[in-house]
């Protein structure tokens, strides 16, 4: 059984590119210095005493700078090659990082804001485009998790460590991933080889996936996968309720301290960091439908908020409620997230990848927008009981809209 275990997790990591684990590496960099997103909320309330009305429109400008940064991404990364488009977006981003420290004005904070996320959301379509160029077929979703692997490790660093220095003083984070930032594109830049987009090899392009009997020139026009980017979009706005309001609910419902409540976020990035890989190894063995499995995901995550509704009853404990809801959400974010990924790109051909990569990252960033603004005022109006089934709801009309993918998907294919 050990062997078995121990043999299933060195296959899952063999046959990555080592381009792909640079890229992975780079992300890890990069991951490691984010502190000034989870911590900027407190910045604007604490160091520059902005109202909370005010902090929530700047993070609001936030996620539209995200969006417009992940289309102008992948458009660019279809016109200059996704090399450039990453080394700009981490070189220019970080600098613009060490510039917004001294922006306090209202006004010019929210302008300042803005251009940044515009500037580092650019790298996510880019970034995507050069793992799927840098992969092939057979290992994409691992290469895409191999990556998701370097986020959740970087983001336990980051958020730790950024809490540290925020205790000392805001300034700190603002330096520390700034010069993460420029690393990153430094080790990009020395490493990582220049593509020639003119040599893309035929070999790259699977003639068995869907891109190639579309015939779309556009994700735009593309119909399927405009309703696979709206239940991703509604997929994420729910998931996303994890990093918004659960904390919430565990703080001021389970009474749970704040250390408590990061161990059980740590948690779920631990959980990913050890099973993810091996996770999406098996499945890709025995060649599952990519949309099926997403949508198992989603329905996980249906699951996982109901549980949340079960600290009314007094024989369950609270502590165990919670460490159920983090298994649960774990385990969908491992079946969906990935194969999300690798399906965008499985549906584009090479010449429109940043384009379909683009408009999915487009939908999560207005998921990332809209998870914060649905789950407050669901809870303000209806309070959290309501607000977990209606987050319930909406995962099973997403995971149903998958259902319905799928049978398309597999109609088409027949």
């Amino acid at each position: 059984m050990l062997q078995r275990t121990l043999r299933l997790y060195k296959n899952a990591y063999q046959g990555l590119s080592p381009s792909v684990w640079l890229l992975a590496g780079v992300m890890l960099i990069n991951r490691c210095g984010t502190m000034v997103l989870p911590f900027l909320t407190l910045y604007l309330t604490q160091h520059l005493h902005y109202s909370v009305q005010d902090a929530g429109i700047v993070m609001a400008v936030y996620g539209m700078g995200a969006f417009v940064g992940t289309f102008l991404g992948g458009r660019l990364t279809d016109r200059f090659g996704f090399y450039y488009v990453q080394l700009l977006s981490l070189l220019f981003s970080g600098a613009f990082l060490l510039f917004l420290q001294f922006v306090t004005g209202f006004y010019a904070l929210c302008g300042s804001v803005f251009v940044f996320t515009l500037l580092g959301d650019a790298f996510r379509p880019a970034n995507q485009a050069a793992i799927a160029y840098y992969s092939e077929p057979e290992t994409r979703t691992r290469a895409f998790s191999l990556n998701r692997l370097a986020i959740n490790l970087g983001w336990a660093v980051g958020g730790g460590l950024g809490g540290w220095l925020a205790g000392v003083n805001y300034s700190l984070l603002f330096w520390a991933d700034g010069l993460t930032c420029l690393a990153a594109g430094l080790v990009l830049w020395l490493f990582l080889p220049t593509p020639e987009r003119s040599v893309i090899s035929e070999q790259r392009i699977e003639t068995n996936q869907p891109n190639s009997s579309t015939g779309v020139p556009s994700p735009y026009r593309d119909t399927l996968f405009l309703a696979f980017v709206l239940c991703s979009a509604l997929y994420l706005t729910v998931f996303m309720q994890l990093f918004s309001i659960v904390p919430l609910f565990f703080k001021e419902v389970l009474l749970m301290p704040e250390g408590t409540i990061g161990l059980l976020m740590a948690l779920n990035g631990l959980l990913i960091v050890m099973v993810e890989m091996a996770l999406v190894y098996r499945l890709e063995q025995q060649h599952r439908s990519k949309v099926g499995l997403i949508g198992i995901g989603v329905v996980l995550t249906a699951v996982s908020y109901v549980t949340l509704t079960l600290t009314d009853w007094p024989v369950l404990p609270k502590a165990g409620i919670a460490l159920a809801f983090i298994l649960f959400v774990t385990v969908s974010e491992m079946l969906a997230i990935p194969f999300i990924q690798s399906f965008t790109v499985d549906r584009s051909s090479p010449a429109t990848r940043g384009q379909y990569l683009a408009l999915y990252a487009m939908g999560g960033a207005l998921a990332q927008t809209a998870a914060p603004a649905f789950g407050s005022q669901m809870v303000a109006h209806f309070g959290f009981s309501v607000h977990w089934l209606v987050a319930a709801g909406l995962s099973l009309v997403s995971a149903g809209g998958f259902w319905w993918l799928n049978r398309q998907l597999t109609t088409k294919t027949i």
